[in-house]
Parts: structure tokens; sequence; C-alpha cells
């Protein structure tokens, strides 16, 4: 066991329930096949840490995925008990340091991660600020949860009006570098990922010829 902890949300890649905002655009498809080379980025970025892993699914347990890391499925009503329910099971096993990501960032790699893992030596709280006001990573070296209750998820104004209670609690927070995270099919066609990555952008193009 190591001191600190990874943990990663993992929606289930299913037809119809991944990407939904893009899938307007894209199709139910499309917006499966993007989802797909999500998470296989997510999984790379994540295998080459020399920290623990928990892996939370949406819905159930993908035995092929993370094969040989510790897996199991999310249970809360919203995002923020989801989220907080994992980060309770980490510091109740043991953990000092734990940071969550997500599995839709085009751009993570291992560095963002260790980075966040790091800055919790000097912080009580991390972010890892995504462009469209949220965040793609939250770390923290105890259970901070006035972060998950009360929240704006999904909205612009999330992460500052987070900010803003952890900073009248007297929380010391660092940030890291900002991502953008694909929800819309903008977002897509302007990262670098989709870009370079051709045999996406034929797949896309014949399903939406």
């Amino acid at each position: 066991m190591t001191d600190a902890l990874v943990i990663v949300f993992v929606k289930n890649i299913k037809l119809g329930t991944v990407k939904t905002r893009l899938a307007k655009t894209i199709g139910d498809f499309g917006a499966f096949k993007v989802y797909t080379e999500l998470v296989k980025i997510t999984e790379n970025a994540t295998q080459v840490l020399d920290f623990d892993k928990r892996i939370y699914f949406s819905t159930a347990v993908v035995d092929e995925q993370w094969p040989t890391d510790f897996k199991t499925v999310q249970h809360g009503t919203d995002l923020g008990e989801r989220m907080m329910n994992a980060f309770k099971e980490g510091f109740e096993a043991g953990y000092k340091k734990i940071v969550l990501i997500g599995s839709d960032l085009p751009d993570i790699n291992a560095s963002h991660i260790s980075k966040g893992i790091d800055a919790l030596d000097t912080s009580d709280v991390v972010f890892g600020p995504a462009e469209d006001g949220g965040y793609y990573l939250v770390g923290m070296s105890q259970l901070e949860a006035t972060i998950f209750t009360n929240k704006p998820w999904s909205q612009p104004n999330l992460l500052t009006k987070t900010l803003q209670e952890l900073h009248n609690n007297n929380v010391s927070v660092s940030t890291l570098d900002t991502l953008n995270d694909i929800d819309t099919y903008e977002d897509l066609i302007a990262s670098d990922f989709y870009k370079s990555n051709l045999k996406l952008q034929e797949k896309i193009q014949q399903l939406n010829d």
C-alpha cells in the first residue's frame, strides 16, 4: 500500500449513455467512439503511476479495463455524494493523500496526476481546473465534505464557488494547469487529440456523411 491513492471515475462505455451533449452533433455512435478513446488515454496516464489506484465505474465493473487495479462501482445520489463516498473509503483504508480524476480529458498525463499528489504536501486541497469552469482533478489530505455538498454541478461557476467556500473556511488550496475536457463538438474539433487522430476523424465523418 502506498501513502497516496489515485481514484478514477469512469462511465461505463455504453451506446447512448456517454458524452450525450456531444452525441447531439455527431450521434450516439460517434460519441461512443470518442469516449472509448478518452478512457484509453486515462488508463494509459494512470498505469505508469507508482501510486495505488481505485477505479470507480458508473454502473458495473469491467474486468478488461485497469486489469490489475482495485475496481468497484460508484454509489450515491449525485456526483458530489459519489465522489465524497469514494474519498471517505480511501481515507478509511488509511491513505494520507488522495486525488480523483475523471476520464474525459484528452490531454491528461501522469505528470498532472503526480503534481496533484505532490501539491498535497503543502496544501489541504488541490484542483485541476477545467476550461468550462469545473475541474478535472480534485485532491485532499483529509476529507473536506463541503466540496461535495450543495454545489452547482456542470455549471460554469462550480470551481469559483467551491474555492470561495474553502477560502472562507481557511482551507489552503493549490491549483494545477487548466485543461479542457470534451463535452461538445466544438471542444472535440478544437482539440489536438482529435486533430492528430486521423482514424477517429474518418470514423466520425463516415458516421455523419
